[in-house]
């Protein structure tokens, strides 16, 4: 007898990783998005009572949440609706998959680490988020494994794309507007690029496919990051220097500085390299450099243009 195709539902519909996942798992399966404002099932996880009767209601095999609270800054001063959605949705979220028999996939971040570390972090490495929101989204991937359900949650960082609110638009935007462009050269990440988080989402579903016992066994949690590392200097430098080859831009000079010449509200890690070892040995994805998938961003940037 034919197996059938399972039923994936994504949560998010105009995010930067939401808008890539729909291309890649169609791919796999049935797809169902949701979002605020789809019908008729509306899933907004700022009333996390909406939940569990859209998930019941459509049954998925596989649930992929793509939605999140993001306004890192804008956090301090909402702790408690950063908190609703990162947390406490997440936590009904996966009550629904655990009652429904499904594999749910969560995106978590570099911020529940305090940055004070000198290597990469490891999954296990502790936790001490420094920020509303890395502590929202700390809340989250607890609940998840409070939940008893098969999960995978996916650490990312520093998340870029041709799409959506970003470090590399706004750069090339302030390019285009400014002669100098002051960047902080001493906090280090990784530069990741959404299409390859949600490559990286599909292939690790296409591997465990709908099998509970694959679930089992790799549950839990992994960094997904380019390779590589480098400051937001860095990064700005790269993005300014593809730019550059492909159109008149105003900027001449990028001048790095320290944190505390750029204050913002919610604290930032100084070191949020994510180590990745463990996705390789899991699933076998190596993840592209940072500046090789910067290079391709670009080159998709300037056929369209074209």
């Amino acid at each position: 007898m034919l197996k059938t195709t399972p039923r994936i539902l994504l949560i998010g519909q105009q995010g930067q990783v939401a808008w890539e996942l729909q291309r890649t798992l169609a791919t796999l399966g049935e797809l169902i998005v949701v979002g605020r404002d789809t019908h008729p099932h509306a899933l907004d996880l700022s009333r996390p009572e909406s939940i569990a009767s859209v998930v019941e209601a459509l049954q998925p095999q596989w649930i992929v949440n793509a939605a999140a609270y993001t306004a890192v800054d804008k956090a301090e001063q909402e702790e408690a609706l950063a908190t609703t959605i990162n947390a406490l949705a997440v936590g009904e979220l996966a009550a629904a998959a655990r009652r429904v028999g499904a594999l749910i996939v969560h995106y978590s971040t570099d911020y529940v680490f305090d940055g004070m570390s000198t290597q990469p972090y490891t999954e296990d490495a502790p936790t001490r988020p420094q920020s509303a929101y890395g502590r929202s989204k700390l809340a989250g991937e607890e609940a998840i494994r409070n939940a008893g359900v098969p999960h995978l949650i996916l650490r990312t960082s520093w998340v870029y794309g041709a799409r959506g609110n970003n470090f590399m638009r706004t750069i090339r935007r302030l390019a285009r507007e400014r002669e100098e462009l002051r960047i902080v050269a001493d906090q280090y990440g990784c530069p990741t690029w959404s299409r390859h988080i949600a490559e990286a989402t599909a292939q690790i579903l296409a591997q465990l496919g709908q099998n509970p016992s694959a679930w089992n066994d790799k549950s839990g949690t992994y960094h997904l990051v380019s390779s590589g590392q480098g400051s937001w200097y860095d990064f700005a430098a790269r993005i300014v220097d593809h730019q550059r080859q492909h159109e008149a831009i105003k900027a001449e000079r990028i001048l790095p500085i320290r944190t505390e010449d750029y204050p913002l509200p919610a604290p930032r890690p100084g070191y949020s390299v994510l180590c990745t070892d463990k996705l390789r040995a899991s699933f076998g994805i190596h993840m592209p450099h940072w500046e090789s998938a910067l290079s391709q961003v670009h080159n998709d940037l300037n056929m369209e243009r074209n």
